[in-house]
């Protein structure tokens, strides 16, 4: 997305924590409890990946993208599907991005990846944004 920015990836934390599981410091139990709602995100929201589970090994990872910003106001904390991030960033001035990946069969789950989306990410002389927010016609003609 071409507003994305501000982006923390948390994969040496990941590879961490699935060091000391394998190592026994921390226990499977503790790494697996993914509650009810996020497992219920990505059953409905999530993207599916073609990643295993780095736990169970069962079941590939499903990805579940959380929004946050002042400007969504009741919606915010909700999964989405990644399809609709582009709509909000075209919509919204910014908000906050939170990729987990859940595992839906041991309830792993690991925060992956932080971003920031929106308009404000943008140059004011950008044509994409006339584009999609509709002022100018395909023709290159603007709205009267």
């Amino acid at each position: 997305m071409r507003t994305q920015r501000q982006v923390v990836d948390y994969s040496l934390q990941r590879r961490a924590v699935l060091r000391d599981v394998r190592k026994g410091t921390i226990g499977t139990l503790e790494v697996c409890d993914a509650s009810p709602y996020l497992r219920n995100a990505a059953t409905y929201h999530g993207e599916p990946t073609d990643e295993r589970c780095p736990i169970c090994r069962r079941d590939n990872l499903t990805l579940v993208h959380y929004v946050y910003g002042e400007e969504l106001k009741q919606s915010a904390g909700q999964a989405r599907k990644l399809a609709e991030l582009p709509v909000l960033a075209m919509t919204l001035r910014e908000f906050q991005v939170f990729v987990v990946e859940v595992c839906r069969s041991c309830a792993w789950n690991h925060l992956i990846e932080r971003y920031v989306l929106g308009r404000d990410g943008l140059s004011a002389d950008d044509p994409s944004i006339s584009e999609a927010m509709g002022l100018v016609s395909h023709r290159g003609e603007g709205r009267r």
